[in-house]
């Protein structure tokens, strides 16, 4: 049968185009051992260049030359070997000495030759052997003996730098294999290819899983990338008008937010070459490698262009130049130098976008941010309610999910979550599935994971004696109490005295309004209901306890916001004294009477609402009462319950709205008070 027509296997899936086998790389470890091996070989064959292959005895000497009177003198060189010089008449023949001639003199000159050398114990010795040998020989006929001292250069000089120059070798050896096997010094290659980027290439045909269908929750982020993409498909389609395409686009957004998902869809988007870089890659223990490795990223991607670098974390080489006063050379700057060179200097490039990413935008030096650099600063949000339906339809798809399982309510009680948070709610959710047996993850599998990652987690077996128990509980009731009964305060949905977490002994889980801006009413029912859980202890058992330090640290910043910041205090007036570019460093922005006026107004506005919130409860004593025995009954109470015990909430419930909740000074989580 011919060859060609031989049926050939067929080729896996995703494997249409199979790389060629490449040949082996050339190794530069080979040469290091070849070295290695011609300087042992020099070591132990120098002494043996330009021996006779027949060894010699004092006796085979005195036998076949001595005593036939071929010898002309003796030369014993460093009283370690004797060099025989014969009689220019002298001839052998092969009958006296076997084997190869020892290289005699056979010519006609009158100069007498080394024929051989042999080796000799002691100097004594010798002289005594040779003395006896010649003992019937009259004296003017002895062979004389000449000491010489003589020394091999090769031999001398390997001697003393054998070991030295053996143990240099393979500590060097050593280092290059961890240098190169670790990667902390470029990778392959070790040392040399220290100064070379490190950036991971995805080319045309390389497969990544990620694509946009992946990214939910960022529809206008996703319009912007995809532009991006699509400029550098169709570029004609914009330079046609007299539009430029952008040199980078920044993606800007607090942590979890999906920042680094949306560049790995657009690697698996798009049809050119795609770097993908970490800031900190870039630094290094070298002076100078962060600059060079700049260097060889934008050599790498101008040979690939078009093509787009992704930059993640870049504020580790973005931040502004200047802040280190103690080093005059840092080397973050130099690389930061390089970088903005590259991106938009004197010899600009074309068909290269630069993508990054960080959560610190206020950081970052501003000639960073100016256009013809980031021309785009994309801000990837926390997600709204729709968003957040979204990105729970996405991480729910590998979950076997029960059919009740309302996506809609589990977006509602979760604001303030990023991608990430809610990602990790639903492996926790399938976690406790699994632990309980069940065959579908339900939705009160959803709440205990809800609870899981806002509290902590739950610790039933903490030991915790009645009194303090029922100190938490009147804490916990005093904010559900506060709460239900107060217009700005947020919606209740669940109580607990159960200990959670590292401290947390009990909580009070709301679920807030998700808007932009806050009213003064707003803010100070907000206080009010932080006072609860303490006005509560004070107005039942006549002391205060610890179990506050959470709430009134909150309280303090709200109400420092409320006086400095907002402009919400007569006394003090419309100003604000926020730092939020760092720009007074370590010095206030008021004189000391305007502190003391700020930290005087500060101590009457809590005190008022302190005030304010003890004579809430004490119209609302009873119901405080009916709550804590119901909580210290049953632990956990739920709207439901609340209605049930102290009646329907007197104000219209707040329904979440499609806002972004504001990063603000105002709470760390807006979802938990927790004690």
């Amino acid at each position: 049968m011919d060859d060609n027509n031989k049926q050939k296997p067929p080729l896996r899936p995703g494997n249409e185009n199979p790389t060629p086998k490449k040949g082996p790389r050339f190794n530069i470890y080979w040469v290091y051992g070849l070295i290695l091996l011609g300087i042992i070989a020099i070591q132990f064959y120098s002494g043996s260049f330009g021996t006779t292959t027949k060894e010699y005895s004092f006796q085979d000497f005195k036998t076949n030359y001595l005593d036939q009177g071929k010898v002309d003198h003796l030369e014993v060189i460093n009283n370690e070997e004797v060099k025989v010089y014969l009689k220019p008449s002298a001839t052998e023949t092969p009958a006296t000495t076997p084997g190869k001639s020892p290289g005699l003199n056979l010519n006609n000159d009158k100069t007498p030759n080394a024929a051989f050398k042999f080796k000799i114990g002691t100097v004594e010795q010798f002289e005594k052997n040779l003395q006896e040998a010649q003992a019937n020989t009259p004296a003017n006929e002895h062979v004389s003996v000449i000491y010489k001292s003589e020394g091999d250069f090769v031999h001398s000089l390997l001697n003393s730098l054998f070991l030295p120059l053996i143990i240099l070798v393979a500590i060097w050896f050593l280092i290059f294999r961890k240098m190169g096997a670790g990667g902390g010094a470029g990778g392959a290659g070790g040392i040399f290819n220290i100064g070379k980027s490190k950036a991971q290439l995805f080319e045309k045909g390389t497969r990544v899983n990620i694509t946009f269908n992946d990214v939910a929750g960022l529809d206008e982020a996703k319009v912007e990338v995809m532009e991006i993409v699509d400029f550098l498909k169709n570029p004609k389609k914009y330079t046609a008008l007299g539009g430029k395409i952008p040199k980078g686009a920044l993606l800007v957004g607090p942590p979890g937010t999906g920042k680094t998902l949306l560049a790995k869809a657009v690697a698996g988007e798009a049809q050119v070459p795609f770097f993908s870089m970490s800031g900190s890659d870039f630094v290094e223990l070298f002076v100078g490698v962060g600059a060079s490795r700049v260097r060889d990223l934008f050599k790498q991607a101008r040979e690939k262009a078009p093509c787009i670098v992704f930059i993640d974390e870049i504020d580790a080489i973005g931040r502004a130049r200047g802040k280190n006063v103690v080093m005059s050379n840092d080397e973050r700057e130099n690389t930061l130098n390089q970088l903005l060179v590259e991106m938009d200097g004197f010899s600009g490039d074309s068909g290269i976008i630069v993508l990054a990413a960080t959560n610190r935008p206020d950081v970052l030096d501003t000639a960073l941010l100016r256009p013809g650099r980031f021309d785009r600063q994309i801000s990837i949000d926390i997600p709204d309610v729709k968003g957040r339906e979204k990105i729970f339809e996405v991480h729910l798809k590998p979950i076997k999910k029960s059919a009740d399982l309302d996506i809609h309510k589990l977006a509602a009680q979760t604001p303030g979550f990023a991608g990430a948070d809610i990602a990790n709610i639903c492996n926790e959710a399938a976690l406790i599935a699994a632990r309980k047996g069940k065959a579908e993850v339900d939705m009160s599998d959803f709440n205990d994971a809800i609870d899981r990652v806002i509290g902590g987690l739950e610790k039933k077996n903490k030991i915790i004696s009645p009194e303090e128990k029922k100190v938490i509980a009147y804490h916990e009731a005093g904010h559900a109490v506060c709460g239900w009964f107060l217009e700005h305060a947020y919606p209740l949905v669940k109580v607990s005295i159960v200990p959670r977490g590292v401290a947390a002994l009990g909580y009070a889980q709301y679920l807030p309004k998700e808007q932009y801006l806050y009213t003064l009413d707003q803010m100070r029912d907000q206080i009010v209901a932080l006072f609860g859980g303490r006005a509560a202890e004070e107005l039942v058992f006549g002391q205060v306890s610890t179990g506050a330090q959470n709430d009134l640290e909150r309280i303090t910043k709200m109400a420092f916001s409320m006086i400095s910041i907002y402009g919400m205090n007569d006394k003090v007036g419309n100003v604000s004294y926020h730092d939020g570019q760092q720009e007074y460093n370590m010095t206030k922005p008021y004189s000391e009477e305007t502190a003391k006026m700020i930290d005087h107004e500060l101590r009457i506005l809590i005190a008022a609402e302190y005030e304010r919130t003890k004579e809430l409860l004490r119209n609302h004593m009873t119901q405080l009462k009916a709550l804590a025995q119901e909580l210290l009954s049953k632990e956990v109470l739920f709207k439901d319950d609340l209605e049930r015990l102290i009646g329907k909430r007197p104000f219209e419930e707040m329904s979440p709205n499609e806002g972004i909740p504001p990063v603000s000074d105002i709470t760390s989580n807006p979802a938990v008070f927790q004690s």
